[in-house]
């Protein structure tokens, strides 16, 4: 299990709280900390919407060969 530390930082840099993120997504907000802390992975759907609210490409969930130092930078320059 690894913390989605890119995921963090891109919801503090966008100044919204883990439930403003779950309810715009449609999703409950344990389930988001769950995916924000690496406990569970979001299906397609859920990884689309939050990409979207949090302005980021939805397959930073899913490339398991990224470090959080290159998320970082797709983070910083989205």
């Amino acid at each position: 299990m690894e913390t989605r530390n890119w995921l963090l930082q891109k919801r503090t840099a966008a100044k919204m709280t883990q439930e403003e993120v779950a309810v715009q997504a449609e999703i409950q907000r344990p389930y988001y900390t769950q995916i924000e802390s690496g406990v569970r992975n979001p299906s397609v759907k859920v990884a689309k919407k939050i990409a979207s609210i949090l302005n980021f490409e939805w397959i930073l969930f899913f490339e398991s060969n990224c470090s959080d130092k290159r998320h970082s930078r797709s983070v910083n320059s989205a």
